[in-house]
């Protein structure tokens, strides 16, 4: 029973770490404003604090297929917080930390996990209060109501203090935001809804690479977009490509920017494609391309509001929809790697932001490497707002 009590003592301990790591962030890095910001922030403590329970009261169990049922709770809840935490990350780096009351597909996987370590921290604290001795049945039932108060006083909390204060959020607009409408009477279409690039954009494009969890290539691009007229121009620092890269399309005329070379009149080949955010929308989020999204929940950007949504990408889609793409991987094949899309629809319809990645066998890129990973950010602000694309000199 000692080592049991140990081995189940480690698991609480994990499970309290991931809900410790999860509360770091929101309370260091989520910043909504609103009257009870703080609130909102220290009510997110709560699943931590249940996680404790179960560290200094282990759910011991003497028969070996309940041991491995109790073991096996904690587990299933730290394999839904790992890729929630995940998430998180993701939308603090999104620029979307304003989250309005997430959506369903956002919100169960955190309810399952502290279901589970509930059920896990209130096994534990009835065992230690009715004693070895007491009747399984009795213990399981005092356990499961103690884990329903625990759940509905954690989760209640915070998404009361979560609803109170953003609904104070929702009646104090921004003026305006370089994301797209700020009025919060507009509803962003839905995920498979219509969706479009706007008509002129100020676009800003990031990507890196890293094989085997070592970075390898770093891009930054900037520049604009009128219609078809486009030019962007930055720098890339590779395996395949090292210096400035620029591109300028007007009026049917291409030209392309290398490193240490004059700027030259880009091929046929290379005229279509390099829209950045309008061939994003083209080709990865058509309405073919958008089969069962993923809605993330509804979120302020910069004082915009926009819709979360989430697609599978595969590396074929992935090199279609980003050509740049190249600049990180050159020629390799990436036609067996997979990764995902988050897309921010905005009230008028239109893509203003996305994030994604993709990863798979890194043979082609290094010889000793296992696995690659390409990740971007592309942001399309100021949609809308008069642009002039001019020919290069």
């Amino acid at each position: 029973m000692r080592v049991r009590r140990i081995e189940l003592r480690i698991l609480g301990l994990a499970l309290a770490g991931l809900w410790a790591a999860a509360f770091a962030l929101i309370f260091v890095a989520y910043r909504p404003g609103g009257p009870v910001d703080l609130l909102v922030r220290i009510a997110a403590g709560g699943p931590a604090i249940v996680a404790v329970l179960a560290v200094i009261r282990p759910p011991v169990a003497r028969g070996d297929r309940a041991f491995a049922l109790i073991a096996w709770l904690a587990l299933a809840a730290m394999l839904l917080l790992v890729p929630s935490i995940g998430t998180i990350v993701g939308q603090l780096q999104g620029r979307g930390p304003q989250t309005l009351m997430p959506s369903v597909e956002a919100a169960y996987p955190w309810l399952l996990a502290l279901l589970a370590t509930s059920l896990y921290a209130g096994l534990g604290v009835s065992r230690h209060h009715l004693g070895g001795r007491a009747g399984r049945r009795r213990r399981l039932v005092e356990g499961c109501a103690l884990a329903v108060a625990m759940v509905t006083l954690t989760g209640g909390a915070f998404a009361a203090a979560a609803a109170i204060n953003e609904l104070s959020l929702a009646d104090r607009p921004a003026a305006s935001s370089r994301f797209g409408p700020t009025d919060p009477a507009l509803e962003p279409p839905p995920c498979d809804g219509a969706l479009a690039a706007g008509t002129t954009a100020q676009l800003d494009l990031h990507m890196d690479i890293a094989v085997d969890g070592e970075t390898t290539g770093l891009v930054t691009l900037s520049g604009a977009r009128n219609g078809s007229d486009v030019r962007w121009s930055g720098f890339a620092a590779t395996r395949v490509v090292l210096g400035q890269r620029g591109f300028w399309r007007v009026a049917g005329n291409a030209w392309r920017l290398e490193q240490g070379q004059p700027r030259v009149a880009a091929g046929t080949s290379e005229i279509a494609g390099h829209d950045l955010d309008a061939t994003l929308v083209a080709v990865a989020l058509a309405p073919a391309g958008r089969t069962a999204p993923e809605d993330a929940g509804v979120a302020y950007i910069e004082g915009a509001r926009a819709r979360h949504c989430r697609v599978a990408i595969d590396g074929v889609t992935l090199q279609r929809a980003l050509p740049e793409i190249d600049l990180l991987v050159g020629s390799a094949d990436i036609t067996r790697w997979r990764g995902q899309l988050d897309y921010w629809v905005f009230a008028d319809g239109q893509l203003g932001q996305a994030n994604g990645y993709a990863g798979g066998p890194a043979l082609d890129l290094d010889p000793d490497g296992l696995q690659a990973v390409v990740r971007f950010q592309l942001t399309a602000i100021e949609r809308g707002t008069p642009v002039t694309i001019d020919a290069p000199e």
